[in-house]
């Protein structure tokens, strides 16, 4: 495929999308057989929970050898998965955060007034970006008390923002900030950052890979897989003055694909997330 712009599809294939008659089961429709088969056998597949004894590619009805007067395998019922236990409201000792818990959290570390001035990474205000909720380590003598600590991003300061909060008296127990800290990003920061490339000249290359690739055109990060992190500079050997500020700044890489297709190369476009632009390195 030809390279375009500033991306490009790399043409590799997700498992099982190309080279079919290169598998198993690709090979075996060619010559005529089933995987999995014996030769004499009618072709019955040996697998775990179907008719025929296990190692004799029987089919159904032949002679068993589990005593079961040759119908052994039929008396074998479909394997089932077991519903998970229904989650209660609170967990106990170390157990992971439950779903109302996480909530629980959540609304307390967002109660205090200063947080109607911090910002989401789509620059909401009253709303700073959730990073993400876990477990506080337990206090020696309260190891019964169930503690959560919540941390966000705040794109108005560009501050890592971490609240701990007793989940039973519902106080917040501390709180901290912290400057070019830059955890992990969250899924709505890629997004964003997605988003931005697709709205930038830049993502003109992505867009016309999106177009060879699959005959439609790209019109919102919906119609792509993506994942990514921060960017991180002190890993990078050439570093452009306009990313010079990354670290202090919220910046990050993404890799993107066809859904269910080809990749688009998009590494070689960085997104600061707290000035909003698009630029390319290399």
């Amino acid at each position: 495929m030809a390279v375009t712009g500033t991306a490009a599809a790399v043409a590799i294939s997700l498992p099982g999308t190309a080279g079919a008659e290169d598998t198993p089961a690709g090979r075996a429709a060619a010559s005529g057989t089933t995987p999995g088969a014996v030769p004499g056998t009618g072709g019955t597949e040996n697998r775990p929970g179907t008719d025929g004894a296990p190692g004799t590619g029987s089919a159904p009805g032949a002679e068993g050898t589990d005593g079961t007067g040759g119908r052994g395998a039929a008396a074998l019922a479909p394997a089932t998965v077991a519903p998970a236990a229904a989650e209660g409201p609170r967990g106990t000792g170390t157990d992971p955060l439950t779903d109302a818990e996480l909530a629980r959290a959540r609304t307390l570390a967002l109660a205090p007034a200063d947080t109607a001035a911090w910002q989401d990474v789509d620059g909401d205000r009253g709303r700073p970006q959730h990073l993400g909720t876990e477990l506080a380590d337990p206090v020696p003598g309260r190891e019964t008390t169930r503690r959560a600590q919540v941390r966000f991003y705040d794109y108005a300061r560009d501050e890592l923002v971490t609240r701990t909060v007793d989940l039973t008296t519902g106080k917040i127990e501390s709180t901290g900030t912290q400057r070019g800290v830059q955890p992990s990003a969250h899924p709505e920061e890629l997004r964003t950052a997605l988003g931005l490339i697709l709205a930038s000249p830049l993502g003109k290359g992505v867009k016309e890979d999106y177009r060879d690739a699959t005959g439609k055109e790209l019109k919102s990060a919906d119609q792509l897989w993506f994942n990514g992190d921060v960017y991180r500079t002190y890993r990078e050997r050439n570093v452009p003055e306009a990313l010079s500020r990354c670290g202090e700044h919220r910046c990050v890489r993404l890799v993107t694909k066809v859904r269910n297709g080809a990749w688009i190369d998009t590494r070689n476009l960085i997104v600061d997330l707290s000035a909003r632009n698009v630029v390319r390195v290399g």
